[in-house]
């Protein structure tokens, strides 16, 4: 029956040893808190509840989008599991939530072991890099819906914070100023523009351009969750599909809006490489790609002064690149 199976695109036997490696790369992100291992039909984390007098559980759930078309092109399966961590744990990071687990859903049409260990290598590598635990997964084969060589990914992470210390953007006033911490690139979004941009046939013919754009998702976690417990943060914004000018505005409250001032960081080469190919505006720019800003801040402007020195004497990067202002529209962003 098994062989039957087989025939009809599932390898059990396949899995099995693929689940094996897993569980070897989910050893290397264990945190307190993580009960039993990889193969149950659940994972279990005992939540510090001792920690908290108010825990909050939050949960965010993400792809990479058409960025693994890329990876295919490029044959470089390492970073894109990297990506798909980011992109969940960097969400529900903007509320304040420590990332505590992360599970993945690895859909294909069949098992490559070897390639399929290099997207969990790279799930394993950005769940070291949130301080959260590989609790489980899936591995599904569906050659009738991914063809013999296709796949796709999604993920989900789980965090916690304390209720008073939540942060949801209702304190932001006008006046307060707003901090950019640079992104690693185009992270995941944009790509299905991208790739109609820079042909197959050109990615392949130019490596270094492929690597580029395969640079991963930048994680935030350490760096936000050292900010706030130092300084007073009003709100965070993870900026991923929409841009600039719409996941800015998500986080602002009624009579307010962020005004940036475009000379106050220079946009890395990839971007402006990008915008000179698809012609497209400013604004149409800021609102399908980062254009170098991963991460906002929004801070009372002596606060932002404060955390400015602490990312200084860190040797990390940032800008300050605009600030809050009154209006009698529904909050909205504008570039300037």
């Amino acid at each position: 029956m098994q062989s039957k199976y087989k025939e009809s695109g599932v390898d059990i036997d396949a899995a099995k040893d693929l689940v094996s490696g897993i569980k070897q790369l989910a050893k290397t992100t264990l945190i307190p808190g993580v009960l039993g291992e990889i193969g149950l039909f659940s994972g279990s984390f005992a939540l510090p509840i001792f920690q908290y007098q108010e825990p909050v559980l939050v949960s965010g759930t993400d792809g990479v989008g058409t960025k693994i078309l890329l990876a295919e092109t490029m044959s470089k399966y390492d970073t894109i599991g990297i990506d798909l961590v980011a992109m969940s744990v960097n969400d529900i990071l903007t509320c304040g939530a420590q990332p505590i687990f992360f599970l993945d859903y690895l859909a294909l049409g069949r098992i490559k072991k070897l390639r399929d260990l290099e997207i969990m290598k790279g799930i394993a590598e950005g769940c070291r890099q949130a301080g959260c635990a590989l609790l489980g997964g899936e591995t599904a084969q569906m050659a009738d819906v991914y063809g013999k060589n296709g796949f796709d990914l999604a993920g989900f992470a789980v965090g916690v914070v304390e209720k008073t210390r939540m942060i949801d953007g209702s304190k932001i006033k006008a006046g307060d100023a707003i901090l950019g911490l640079p992104s690693s690139g185009l992270h995941s979004n944009g790509f299905s523009l991208v790739r109609k941009l820079f042909p197959k046939a050109e990615i392949e013919k130019k490596g270094s351009l492929g690597l580029l754009l395969l640079t991963p998702t930048r994680i935030y976690v350490r760096l936000i969750l050292e900010i706030i417990q130092k300084f007073e943060v009003k709100g965070l914004a993870h900026i991923t599909g929409g841009g600039l000018l719409e996941n800015i505005p998500r986080v602002l409250p009624k009579g307010t809006k962020a005004v940036l001032n475009r000379s106050a960081w220079q946009m890395p080469d990839v971007f402006s490489m990008i915008q000179e190919r698809s012609k497209l505006l400013g604004d149409e720019m800021a609102r399908t790609f980062n254009l170098g800003i991963g991460m906002i801040i929004v801070a009372e402007p002596s606060e932002a002064e404060k955390i400015g020195r602490f990312l200084t004497g860190k040797k990390e990067n940032y800008c300050r690149i605009g600030e809050i202002e009154k209006t009698t529209a529904k909050p909205f962003c504008e570039i300037r």
